[in-house]
């Protein structure tokens, strides 16, 4: 790909990265290189950002958001400035990011959460509104084929409600716990940190949030069932490698996902490793989901969250009642 630096001359799309050195965010690397567009500017508050130098090392780099900002704004008033900016940065900042990319002229494309709060998804709604640019957000589980040929067998089917398990475990260490996943106000907790992408592909499947019941929830795991237009789901989510199978852990493996629907397994344990990259195809040919695609997803996490708990009864997903044995 050519670079003129003296000229500011770049091909394809010019795209910024806000949160270089986050754990998702080789994937944004990798699918800003396939989709043949370049990273021109990036920010972490971290400086060990050398994943960088084997997708784009010709990218300014900025410490500093008040530089960075400023950088983006000097490229955009010289006729140059970036296309999209890449959003992996904590959740609790996506909102200000967002905001940050619409200001200096540029298509957002957030990771999930896109936002904590239905309320931020209206905000920026209005925002967006005003501009003439974009809000787009990762939701790749819809790209899968497996959940593509899932919704496609209940497309329509709102006559009987199917039953549905949801298993997911992915074991954190030590530092989750002291970073700002483990805590609730940055990260939603874990039903949002790692749950939020199964609640868009399960309202994406079955229809919008009847009824949400909760019936445990701690800093690692929370569990209960949520009721849809078309299902009933029984949801487990961890991040404790303790919740693993014995199985998985005899095998030395530390996730662990498991949907069920109607009693049948559904296999979607590979194909994820291009999904961004798919998202991404899909956001520059103008199909990508946006604010109101990621809506769903949010409210019914955020109603998770703010739920009292109540008893697990018969219906409570198998994990839950395990942990209220080991809780007496």
């Amino acid at each position: 790909m050519k670079n003129d630096r003296k000229h500011g001359r770049r091909e394809g799309v010019h795209f910024a990265l806000i949160g270089l050195a986050g754990f998702i965010t080789p994937r944004h690397l990798k699918a800003i290189k396939e989709t043949g567009n370049t990273l021109v500017a990036a920010l972490d508050p971290n400086d060990s950002v050398g994943v960088v130098d084997s997708y784009f090392p010709d990218a300014d780099f900025f410490t500093e958001p008040e530089r960075f900002d400023r950088h983006l704004d000097k490229l955009h008033r010289e006729g140059r400035g970036v296309d999209y900016v890449s959003i992996c940065s904590p959740n609790y900042l996506h909102d200000a990011h967002i905001r940050m990319a619409l200001r200096n002229g540029a298509h957002a494309i957030c990771e999930k959460p896109i936002v904590l709060n239905p309320w931020n998804v209206d905000a920026l709604a209005a925002i967006e509104a005003e501009s003439d640019r974009r809000v787009h957000t990762i939701l790749q589980l819809r790209h899968h084929p497996a959940i593509i040929a899932l919704r496609e067998q209940y497309a329509g089917a709102r006559d009987r409600i199917v039953d549905v398990n949801v298993t997911y475990i992915t074991s954190r260490g030590k530092w989750y716990d002291r970073s700002w996943k483990g805590d609730i106000e940055k990260s939603g907790g874990v039903t949002t940190n790692i749950g939020v992408h199964f609640f868009d592909m399960l309202a994406w499947i079955f229809g919008g949030m009847r009824s949400s019941t909760v019936h445990w929830r701690q800093n690692d795991s929370a569990s209960g069932v949520l009721e849809l237009e078309g299902a009933r789901v029984r949801w487990f989510l961890s991040v404790n490698a303790e919740h693993l199978p014995e199985d998985q852990r005899a095998k030395g493996q530390r996730t662990y996902r498991s949907i069920t629907v109607g009693g049948q397994e559904v296999e979607f344990s590979e194909g994820f490793g291009d999904l961004h990259t798919t998202s991404y195809r899909e956001i520059l040919a103008g199909r990508g989901y946006g604010l109101m695609d990621a809506r769903p997803s949010i409210e019914i996490a955020h109603v998770i969250r703010g739920s009292k708990l109540v008893v697990p009864a018969d219906d409570a997903h198998p994990m839950c009642r395990l942990m209220e044995v080991v809780r007496r």
